[in-house]
């Protein structure tokens, strides 16, 4: 499944989600789901390396984060930072159990939509 990536100023970020929060805008299914601030955020979070390391996850399914850093020849501490980086976009999911954690990738294929239709013009259009 194709997952939608939003890049769009901070400050518009907020207002769209004051606007969600408060009722005056609902999303549509056809809007990004993941937004950042800038190419620049996106680019640090979609690198070469870490796309490699979604396909990785993928395919090879690693019970833990230790195997996974075997398999990719990472200390385990960076990796679990990058992880939870990429958790917390909503790219990877990581499961406890117990002591622990195995990543699983939600989503691989993206498509990036740069400086989406203003909030107040989406609103109108509605």
């Amino acid at each position: 499944m194709k997952v939608l990536i939003g890049v769009m100023p901070q400050h518009k970020i907020r207002e769209r989600m004051l606007a969600i929060a408060s009722g005056r805008y609902k999303p549509q299914r056809n809007e990004p789901k993941i937004w950042f601030a800038s190419m620049r955020s996106l680019a640090e979070v979609l690198s070469d390396d870490n796309q490699a390391l979604l396909r990785i996850i993928q395919e090879k399914k690693p019970s833990a984060i230790a195997e996974l850093a075997r398999m990719t020849g990472r200390h385990a501490s960076n990796l679990s930072r990058t992880l939870h980086t990429l958790s917390h976009y909503g790219l990877v999911e990581l499961h406890k159990n117990g002591r622990r954690v195995r990543p699983v990738v939600r989503n691989t294929d993206f498509q990036i939509i740069i400086s989406p239709q203003p909030l107040a013009e989406q609103e109108q259009a509605a």
